[in-house]
């Protein structure tokens, strides 16, 4: 409608040589009243969201919306629309981008990067959603419906409020009306199907004891009685002891062994294709979800802004700690793969196994493997790459005496090669 009526405007002109201008009147009109229909938009709405506590990404995340209408008159046609925020890309994050199959493209659309930036904006945006189109809401009443949105990505899912529209009596154009209501919701990761993972290992020392025990599995065994010592709790009096010898002695106990894995997962991306640390990230959290924590402990280490160490199980922690924290996993960009490594040798004596979720094979990791392997601790290692990029730049290879425990996994194919395992 809007190119015509500049056609007809531009055409029009000369009113005696065309009739034209007949059709840029009936246009203009209608513009007119679809724009008058706009400005008396007044719709006075008391909205409520209802929000689970977790989503999952690429899963379809419902939640309740209480629409109370304050006014005194039915309202019709109204199509509601989630307000989601959204973060531009930077200028860096352009550049470092790596759009998948772009080694592909012709150099012009290289060299231009149109397509990488459609892409960027697409891995950008946090979740995709549907308008809703509201039933008539009646004069001062309630109304509930469900509402569903795709995350597409984990992490933090803000809404910054809902829009209301009203399509104008032809509908053309829609009056609108911002409802602030923001709210937010943690987006978990995805997750894949997975095999029984074995996870070999014979119990650890842990040093804390009783303090990393749970009602589950193990509780401290008694050792032996010796003399009371300045600061011994007196729950672990033996009062018989005492009646009998007239001192006051205290119970022994054996310190606890556990089971204890380890998964370090690398976050040192060097390139711009983000895939394979999210993929790494999917992964992470499958097997999270998957190892049983009630009998055992495990430690989740990474390098944000700093090193972290996450321990779930034996009443810790719970799995869902885990996915939440690897729901703000970020790429650590300033930091080398050697930042990680002290973390694990300090650890190292107290695991039993380890899973390690590497995005490249290089020297630096293999070392880090090799040691955990000649401290006896079963080592599985997944290496995530991109076929692409492995043509391009091969690996060094697996390691030649324990290659089944050895496992590159091609972002192309993760649940294929994942099932493999």
């Amino acid at each position: 409608m809007l190119i015509g009526l500049v056609a007809s405007a531009i055409v029009g002109l000369d009113t005696k040589q065309t009739m034209a201008y007949q059709a840029f009147t009936l246009l203009l009109s209608i513009l007119l009243i679809e724009l008058a229909g706009s400005l008396f938009f007044r719709c006075r709405l008391s909205i409520k969201r209802m929000m689970p506590r977790f989503g999952t990404a690429g899963e379809p995340l419902e939640y309740r919306l209480e629409i109370h209408n304050q006014t005194g008159k039915i309202q019709h046609g109204l199509v509601l629309f989630e307000d989601l925020k959204f973060t531009w890309p930077s200028y860096q994050e352009y550049r470092e981008a790596s759009e998948p199959d772009e080694h592909k493209c012709n150099p012009i659309d290289r060299t231009l990067g149109y397509y990488r930036w459609q892409w960027l904006l697409s891995a950008k945006r946090q979740a995709t959603a549907d308008a809703v189109r509201l039933p008539s809401l009646q004069p001062d009443s309630d109304s509930r419906l469900t509402v569903k949105i795709v995350p597409s990505r984990r992490g933090i899912l803000r809404l910054s409020g809902l829009i209301i529209a009203r399509p104008g009596p032809l509908g053309l154009i829609s009056a609108l009306q911002t409802v602030a209501l923001p709210e937010s919701v943690v987006i978990l990761p995805r997750r894949y199907d997975l095999p029984p993972v074995e996870l070999p290992g014979n119990r650890r020392y842990q040093s804390g004891g009783v303090a990393l025990a749970s009602s589950v599995g193990d509780s401290e065994e008694f050792v032996s009685l010796r003399d009371y010592r300045p600061g011994d709790p007196l729950r672990k009096i033996h009062w018989k002891s005492w009646a009998k010898i007239g001192k006051p002695v205290v119970k022994e106990f054996q310190d606890e062994f556990f089971v204890r894995h380890a998964l370090i997962l690398d976050t040192f991306q060097t390139g711009g294709n983000y895939r394979i640390l999210e993929e790494a990230v999917s992964i992470a959290a499958s097997l999270a979800c998957q190892i049983q924590t009630q009998e055992s402990l495990l430690d989740l280490m990474f390098v944000g802004t700093e090193a972290y160490c996450f321990t779930a199980g034996r009443g810790l922690a719970g799995t869902d700690k885990l996915l939440e924290v690897l729901a703000g996993v970020d790429a650590c960009r300033d930091k080398k793969f050697k930042y990680l490594i002290p973390v694990v040798v300090n650890r190292a004596s107290e695991l039993s196994s380890c899973i390690c979720i590497l995005l490249a094979w290089d020297e630096e990791r293999k070392a880090m493997v090799e040691h955990l392997r000649s401290l006896n601790i079963a080592t599985l290692v997944l290496v995530i790459t991109d076929i692409a990029e492995h043509r391009r730049d091969p690996d060094p290879g697996p390691m030649s005496d324990r290659p089944d425990r050895f496992h590159l996994i091609a972002v192309q194919n993760i649940q294929q090669e994942l099932m493999q395992i």
